[in-house]
C-alpha cells in the first residue's frame, strides 16, 4: 500500500540556477502541481479581461501576436512599446498565484502583465523588461500555465551568447539584478501543435507622480 501511495505523491519543486554571465536567473519547476496548474489555467482563460492590442511598426499598425491583460494595485498603470494598458483589479486566482510567488521570492509585487499564447502561432519578439517604471534592476517573476513553450535568451552585446530553456506548466522563472540590462528574451512561434499557454509576469512598478 505504501508503494502504491508513493506513486501519487505531489512532485516537489526543483530549483535550478541558470548559469549565464551578467544575469541572475532561477527556474523553479513543479512550482504548482499539475492539478493546481490546470485549475488556475481554466480560471484565468475564463475570467481575465483579455485584449488584442495593436502596435505600430514603421508607421503601420499590427496586431500583437497574443492576447494580453494588465492587473495591479490602484495607481499602477503600465505601458510598453507605445501601448498603455488598462489596469484591472486583482482576481481571486491572480491573488492566489501572487501570494505563492511572493512567498517563494520573499518579494512584494504590485502588478502583473498576463500573456495568452493561443497556439504555436502566437509569440513575443526579442525584448527586455526594462521600462523606466520598473527601476534600474527589475525583478520579473514569471509563472507559466498550460502548454510548454521555449524561452530564448540573447546577450545584448555578446551576440554569440545565447541560451534557451523550456517552461513547462506550473513553472516559475525569476529574473533579477542585471538580467534585463544585459539580456533580451523571446518566445518564438512554433510549428508544433501546442495548446494555449498563459504566462503571468509579476512586477514591481513605481508609483506615477
Amino acid at each position: 500500500m505504501q508503494q502504491q501511495a508513493s506513486l501519487f505523491q505531489t512532485k516537489r519543486p526543483t530549483r535550478e540556477r541558470v548559469a549565464l554571465p551578467d544575469a541572475d536567473i532561477e527556474l523553479v519547476t513543479s512550482f504548482f502541481d499539475p492539478s493546481t496548474s490546470d485549475r488556475l489555467l481554466a480560471e484565468l482563460l475564463d475570467a481575465v479581461a483579455w485584449e488584442q492590442e495593436t502596435i505600430r511598426i514603421h508607421g503601420q499598425a499590427h496586431p500583437v501576436p497574443r492576447l494580453t491583460a494588465w492587473y495591479g494595485d490602484p495607481g499602477r498603470p503600465y505601458a510598453y512599446s507605445g501601448i498603455t494598458m488598462t489596469t484591472h483589479a486583482w482576481t481571486a486566482a491572480l491573488c492566489e498565484v501572487k501570494a505563492a510567488v511572493e512567498a517563494e521570492t520573499g518579494l512584494g509585487f504590485n502588478g502583473a502583465l498576463l500573456n495568452l499564447y493561443r497556439s504555436g502561432r502566437d509569440s513575443v519578439a526579442w525584448h527586455s523588461d526594462d521600462e523606466r517604471e520598473l527601476g534600474t534592476a527589475p525583478i520579473i517573476a514569471s509563472v507559466s500555465l498550460g502548454a510548454t513553450r521555449t524561452f530564448q535568451l540573447r546577450h545584448r552585446s555578446v551576440r554569440e551568447l545565447r541560451h534557451q530553456l523550456d517552461l513547462p506548466s506550473g513553472s516559475l522563472l525569476v529574473m533579477r539584478g542585471p538580467t534585463q540590462r544585459h539580456w533580451r528574451h523571446q518566445v518564438p512561434k512554433t510549428a508544433r501543435p501546442v495548446g494555449p499557454r498563459v504566462n503571468l509576469t509579476f512586477r514591481q512598478v513605481a508609483p506615477q507622480p
